[in-house]
């Protein structure tokens, strides 16, 4: 099974992708979607979307997974993350894949064992899980991974997988 997790954000929408089997998990790509200051909103989402397409058709995953949607104090900052995901989840869509929804907080938990670890333990976590030096992956990719991982864990060991969107 090969899942597809995004983290997503305007200017830096992590992505990471693992194949899984029975005996064992790796990692076939991660990495993020950049966007420079100077790009206008739209064209930051045009190449959210873009990219994210791009990837499903390189990599044919099975499963999606995204990072739940959370409640920001500042209400523009929580409209361009929803923007933000919102193209992402319109490029999935167009690929008719399951897609499901984790927080970080789960994502976390799952692969450290706390709900509350640093964006290092994550990575490190990550890093051992996969075989791969965790200096190589960007924040925003471990953070795809760990909720790739978080959806693998879930199935395998018949866990509550939250509803599909």
């Amino acid at each position: 099974m090969k899942i597809l997790g995004i983290d997503t954000s305007l200017r830096s929408t992590g992505y990471g992708i693992i194949n899984a089997t029975d005996k064992s998990i790796s990692a076939l790509d991660c990495g993020v979607i950049k966007n420079k200051q100077k790009l206008t909103h739209m064209e930051c989402l045009y190449r959210i979307s873009s990219g994210i397409s791009q990837l499903i058709e390189l990599f044919k995953p099975d499963e999606v997974c995204i990072e739940g949607a959370f409640f920001y104090k500042n209400a523009k900052t929580a409209m361009i993350l929803g923007m933000a995901r919102g193209a992402a989840l319109s490029a999935v869509s167009k690929f008719d894949l399951p897609v499901y929804e984790y927080s970080p907080k789960s994502a976390k938990l799952t692969v450290t064992g706390t709900g509350n670890a640093s964006k290092d333990q994550v990575a490190f976590m990550m890093a051992n899980i996969l075989k791969v030096d965790h200096k190589d992956i960007n924040d925003d990719a471990t953070d795809a991974l760990s909720l790739a991982y978080c959806h693998y864990h879930h199935l395998k060991n018949r866990l509550k997988v939250p509803k599909r969107l």
